[in-house]
C-alpha cells in the first residue's frame, strides 16, 4: 500500500462494481438461447478499473470511492489490492450491497453488451482527509459517478492538481464540470447526448462546439478510431494500433487511468493522447478489462510507433 502522504498520488474518485463477464459466439434473440462458452468474475466500475490500471503502469494511486458490506464489497476491495490501489478510502457500507454489471462478450468482435445495476449506496461525501489529499495529488480523476463533486474537487486541489473527467453522458450538474475540469473526456457517443448540440452536425464540427463551451482540453475517443482533440483550430486524431482485440470492456477507462498517468510523468498534449491510445487498445488483448493493461515499458514502446495526424 502506498503512503498518503506521497505528494505524486494520483487521485481517483468513482464506482466501484463486480462484473460477471460471459463470453458467447453470439448474443441470442429475445426468448432464445445461446451456449456460455466461458465465464470470468472481476471487480469493476470505471474509477475501480482506472485505478488499477494506474498502478499496473507503475503510478501511486489512492482510490476514494463506497462497496457494500458483502461478499461482492470483500471481492472488489480484494481485486484493488493486488493490483497494488490504495484502498485506504474505499468504504464498507455495512447493510449496503455492491452493484453488479452482467457483461456479454461476442468472441468474434470483442464488442461487449453491459447491463449494470446503478449503485444504491450512498453518494461519496468528501471530509477532511479527502481534501488532504486533494490538496496534495497531481492529478485528480473522476468518473461519471462524481460528476456532482466537481465544485468540491476544485476547491480543495492544489494550485498545480489537475482535474481530468471521464465523461459518459450528459447529466444534470455537468455544466459544473465542464467549467472546471482541465481534461474533459467522453466517448464520441457523448456528443450525441447533448441538449443543444445538433445531431445533424458532422462529428468534426461538434468537437469544435463542445471544445468552445468548456475551461479545459477536450479529448473524445472513439473507439478503434482511436481519440480525436482540438489545439488552435487544428483537429488532430491518434490512431488505435492494430491489436487482437477480444474484449474492449475496460478500454475506456484504462484510457483515463493512462492519460491520469501520462500527466503526472509530465508528458505533452501529443505524448499523453498516444500513451493513453496506446494503452487501452493493448488492454483489449486479454479477457475482463484489467488483465490487459500492458507494463510501462511495452505501453511506451506501442505509442512511440504511433502519430498523431491533423484531421
Amino acid at each position: 500500500m502506498h503512503s498518503r502522504d506521497n505528494k505524486n498520488t494520483i487521485l481517483v474518485i468513482g464506482r466501484n462494481c463486480l462484473d460477471y463477464i460471459a463470453v458467447v459466439e453470439k448474443l441470442p434473440a429475445e426468448d432464445e438461447k445461446a451456449p456460455l462458452d466461458f465465464r470470468i468474475v472481476e471487480g469493476g466500475g470505471q474509477g475501480g478499473t482506472s485505478a488499477c490500471c494506474i498502478a499496473r503502469l507503475g503510478g501511486d494511486v489512492a482510490l476514494i470511492g463506497r462497496i457494500g458490506g458483502d461478499d461482492e464489497g470483500v471481492f472488489c476491495k480484494e481485486r484493488l489490492h493486488a493490483f497494488g490501489v490504495d484502498t485506504g478510502f474505499v468504504d464498507s457500507v455495512a447493510g449496503g450491497a455492491t452493484p453488479v454489471a452482467y457483461l456479454f462478450i461476442t468472441r468474434k468482435t470483442g464488442r461487449r453488451t453491459i447491463v449494470y445495476e446503478p449503485s444504491r449506496l450512498p453518494e461519496i461525501v468528501l471530509n477532511s482527509q479527502h481534501f488532504r489529499l486533494l490538496s496534495t495529488a497531481r492529478v485528480i480523476l473522476l468518473d461519471p459517478e462524481t460528476t456532482y463533486l466537481a465544485g468540491v474537487a476544485k476547491t480543495h486541489a492544489g494550485p498545480q492538481t489537475r482535474i481530468v473527467y471521464d465523461g459518459e453522458r450528459w447529466k444534470a450538474g455537468i455544466e459544473k464540470m465542464m467549467a472546471v475540469a482541465d481534461y474533459f473526456i467522453p466517448s464520441s457517443s457523448f456528443l450525441d447526448s447533448i441538449p443543444w448540440l445538433e445531431n445533424q452536425l458532422e462529428f468534426n464540427k461538434k468537437i469544435f462546439r463542445l471544445q468552445a463551451s468548456l475551461a479545459g482540453q477536450l479529448i473524445v475517443t472513439r473507439g478503434e478510431d482511436g481519440a480525436f482533440y482540438p489545439v488552435d483550430g487544428k483537429l488532430y486524431r491518434v490512431p488505435a494500433p492494430k491489436v487482437r482485440a477480444v474484449d474492449t470492456i475496460g478500454a475506456g477507462d484504462n484510457f483515463h487511468g493512462a492519460f491520469a498517468l501520462a500527466l503526472d510523468r509530465n508528458f505533452d498534449l501529443h505524448g499523453a493522447v498516444r500513451f493513453a491510445v496506446a494503452v487501452a487498445s493493448l488492454s483489449c488483448e486479454h479477457y475482463g478489462g484489467r488483465q490487459g493493461v500492458p507494463t510501462l515499458e511495452t505501453a511506451l514502446a506501442t505509442s512511440e510507433k504511433i502519430h498523431e495526424e491533423i484531421v
